[in-house]
């Protein structure tokens, strides 16, 4: 008898069917026959349904790319609301959800998932390709964008150099170098094989794909090109599924406008940081903002700043210069009007000075940061700075210097402590934190 139940304990699959065998001593007959007066009930998965309209993936390949398509459909990618009972997609209206990210279905990480742009813009895009290259309300966007001479330029290129992205809307395309180009072509992460900065194993769609992203938002791009391994404050990008990507979640800068002094002046110092090596790094790229407001920058859970939003970045190539010849930052063609107004002036690359982007910075964000939050006489000392650059830091001294003076007057209000994980306990036995 114990040989028996030992071989079909072995060979009972069904946990359900072997307490029934325990319970009826045995019997292979009664076994049997109550399992099938009782079957089990299957275990029912919850589903989630993705549909493609959801993601973007009906309009490919006007879209960002694929590669992280398996981890929404294997779930390994959940959006916060399947956390609640009704397990229903969020409203596809929004420019941005919050998620959980998996590589082992055991530990979840935030993540933020994002669009390129509103779905107001995006659908607007679309008719303005329909209408304008086929005179149909509706229509296959692919299609409309291959006959385009841009696309054509496109399809017969061997690298991507800078009249290929003539007059794109973009900031990190106003000021082009072949440098610049080649780390776009050699990062592009939509790709299984990139690393070369020639274009021949990108097929027709991956360069549909691409381009349609620089024309449209070249955030992800960035994140491509400046990944965070190597230093750069931009949170890591995970990967794209139709018209939405995935990157590393952070809290946006508004969430600490109220926050202690003390972590006030941790993150503006933070915010100086990040400027100086906007401006100064090994690979002699200058970047500069177009546009700052309290969602451009973004903080993780330990603490970090890091830029969130990097579709108003604008980059210059300190080495090459800009390689675009008289004439070719004002062409336009469809691409270059998907997400702004044909007619928007695009700004010179001679007329951005090192100090532009503090000056913004001072303007819009640090006075929100930084108000009314320490005693007069320190306070006093950071208001009078503030105004002073805020007014464009007029008495000729280099946003270096300023940003320098600003640093001196915060570095001892801030404090060591586990709050701040990126640097503690580190802080407590070097100057350098």
């Amino acid at each position: 008898m114990g040989r028996w139940i030992c071989c079909l304990c072995s060979r009972v699959a069904d946990p359900l069917l072997l307490l029934l065998v325990l319970a009826l001593g045995c019997k292979p007959s009664t076994a049997a026959a109550a399992a099938a007066a009782s079957p089990s009930v299957p275990h029912v998965k919850p589903s989630y349904s993705f549909g493609r309209t959801f993601l973007g993936l009906d309009k490919c390949n006007a879209c960002i790319g694929t590669s992280i398509c398996k981890k929404f459909f294997k779930e390994e990618i959940r959006f916060d609301t399947w956390l609640s009972s009704h397990l229903k997609l969020p409203p596809s209206s929004l420019l941005s959800y919050s998620g959980n990210y998996t590589d082992d279905a055991k530990s979840w990480r935030l993540v933020d998932i994002t669009r390129l742009t509103s779905k107001y813009q995006h659908d607007r895009a679309d008719k303005r390709i329909c209408t304008s290259l086929l005179r149909t309300r509706s229509c296959s966007l692919e299609r409309a964008l291959r006959r385009t001479q841009r696309f054509q330029k496109w399809l017969r290129a061997k690298r991507l150099t800078p009249d290929l992205v003539q007059g794109l809307s973009s900031p990190l395309l106003r000021c082009p170098s072949q440098r610049l180009l080649d780390r776009i072509v050699r990062r592009y992460a939509e790709v299984p094989d990139a690393g070369s900065i020639y274009m021949d194993h990108l097929t027709d769609r991956d360069k549909l794909r691409l381009l349609y992203t620089l024309a449209v938002n070249s955030h992800p791009i960035l994140l491509q090109m400046f990944p965070d391994v190597e230093g750069w404050p931009f949170p890591r990008y995970l990967g794209s599924c139709g018209r939405l990507l995935v990157s590393a979640s952070t809290r946006p800068l508004r969430d600490f406008f109220g926050a202690a002094p003390e972590v006030a002046a941790d993150l503006a110092l933070q915010l100086l940081a990040v400027l100086r090596s906007m401006a100064t790094n090994d690979l002699n790229y200058f970047f500069y903002f177009t546009h700052v407001d309290a969602g451009t920058f973004g903080v993780f859970s330990n603490g970090h700043l890091f830029i969130r939003d990097a579709s108003t970045l604008g980059v210059i190539d300190k080495e090459e210069g800009s390689q675009l010849i008289d004439g070719q930052q004002e062409y336009k063609d469809i691409f270059s009007c998907l997400t702004v107004d044909c007619q928007s002036a695009f700004v010179s690359c001679d007329s951005i000075r090192d100090q532009h982007s503090l000056v913004m910075v001072c303007q819009d964000l640090l006075p929100k940061l930084l108000s009314g939050k320490f005693l007069p006489a320190v306070q006093e000392s950071i208001d009078a700075f503030l105004r002073r650059c805020a007014r464009g830091l007029g008495d000729g001294g280099s946003a270096g210097e300023a940003m320098a003076e600003l640093a001196g007057i915060l570095k001892p209000l801030r404090s060591c402590d586990s709050r701040f994980a990126y640097r503690y306990p580190d802080c407590r036995y070097s100057d350098k934190y």
